[in-house]
């Protein structure tokens, strides 16, 4: 395992209220020998930056680690506690984002894979989607804890025909992946563990975005709505506008059948700014649309789950906006960052969030700040002030 170029950003300012709700212990064991240390040290926040991955402890915000990368990373947890996937130009490079006693490193380790896209971590398995293929890697998530040296076994699943898709395997060993080609995405499709197909439809163009809901529903979202997968069956769900209402990231709960996802229904609306929410509720097949609060607007990146099963929306107004799904409304909203404005290109540093248990981890490129947030009172617990922009972000746990 080789350590890359550390360069320790340094946080120039930190400011902590009362302690971040996530254990960090001292004590650990050697690189990738179980997972006891990873539990100790509790979450580590990986941010990307042009040409770099910073690193910090999740409950203090001190940067514990910075590495050289490529200029524009997409990272992802890899599920096990410990690690992130890092896409690169080589495939998903895997960042050991390091221990009370083992500082992060970006490892040689990287699942080679031609335009690499979504991670999938469900049911004990790890999912690396490769764009350029359309092949699917599967590997147990918890065996990056005992690889050091070399890749853990893996499975691979070819593709048919290469699009930007995403692929998931079920507690059962079934598979469910995407389909499309050059020209399209048009549907899913589900083998049995032999390879057999259970089940199949074309009746979702545009296909983007995975979650599985209670009771391992799996939910994709397409451009006119979103199909929801279950007991061998696929069933379709209609978008409230027609022929454009798309939902393309989905947010899910394990112990909800309802689904937040992101909503935009102009086709031709300039700008990723998005002013409305989607509700798919899996039990009852049907999907309702929210309208953000008044002055309140978001990206792709800015949607969550959290505490209670509720839906946590980060707005360009700054502010955590508080979902009920069971209600269909935003009840709170929780002060955070400056105002803002949104991206020219999607790859651009803007503010995201990302949840672990109650905190949430809010990045405000505009000052290169992260906070963190306790989503059952509103309070910032802390804050750090890094050397870097901050882009991408990814939480071990």
């Amino acid at each position: 395992m080789r350590i890359l170029s550390l360069r320790r950003a340094g946080v120039l300012a930190l400011a902590v209220g009362a302690t971040v709700g996530l254990a960090a212990c001292s004590g650990a064991s050697a690189p990738g020998s179980s997972s006891s240390a990873a539990d100790e040290t509790g979450t580590r926040v990986a941010l990307s930056y042009p040409g770099g991955i910073v690193v910090l402890d999740g409950e203090t915000l001190e940067v514990v680690g910075d590495v050289d990368s490529e200029e524009f990373t997409r990272l992802n947890s890899a599920g096990d506690g410990r690690h992130v996937m890092v896409t690169t130009s080589a495939g998903f490079q895997v960042l050991d984002a390091g221990t009370a006693t083992d500082a992060p490193v970006l490892t040689d380790l990287v699942f080679p894979a031609e335009k690499a896209g979504h991670v999938v971590v469900h049911g004990g398995k790890t999912v690396l989607y490769a764009d350029g293929t359309s092949d699917t890697t599967v590997f147990d998530t918890d065996a990056l804890l005992a690889s050091t040296d070399d890749l853990p076994d893996t499975e691979t699943i070819p593709g048919v025909q290469a699009h930007h898709g995403v692929s998931i395997v079920l507690e059962d060993g079934s598979f469910v992946t995407t389909v499309g080609n050059a020209d399209g995405r048009t549907g899913i499709v589900v083998k049995d563990p032999s390879g057999g197909t259970v089940a199949e439809s074309a009746d979702c163009p545009g296909v983007h975005g995975e979650g599985t809901a209670q009771g391992e529903v799996v939910v994709f979202g397409c451009e006119d709505g979103a199909l929801i997968f279950e007991g061998g069956g696929i069933t379709k769900v209609d978008a409230p506008d027609q022929p454009y209402g798309r939902t393309g990231n989905l947010f899910v709960s394990d112990t909800s059948p309802l689904v937040l996802g992101d909503y935009k229904d102009d086709r031709d609306a300039e700008g990723y700014l998005l002013h409305r929410v989607a509700l798919i509720d899996t039990a009852t097949k049907t999907q309702t649309v929210v309208d953000m609060p008044e002055g309140a607007a978001y990206t792709f990146r800015d949607l969550a789950r959290g505490p209670g099963d509720l839906g946590y929306v980060l707005a360009s107004d700054g502010a955590i906006h508080v979902f009920d799904p069971e209600a269909r409304a935003f009840t709170d909203a929780f002060p955070v960052i400056d105002a803002w404005e949104g991206p020219v290109e999607w790859q651009d540093a803007h503010p995201a969030i990302k949840v672990s248990g109650d905190i949430a981890y809010v990045t405000e490129p505009a000052k290169n700040r992260v906070h963190a947030v306790d989503l059952t009172t509103g309070d910032v617990r802390a804050t750090a002030t890094l050397e870097v922009t901050p882009n991408e972000i990814a939480l071990t746990r």
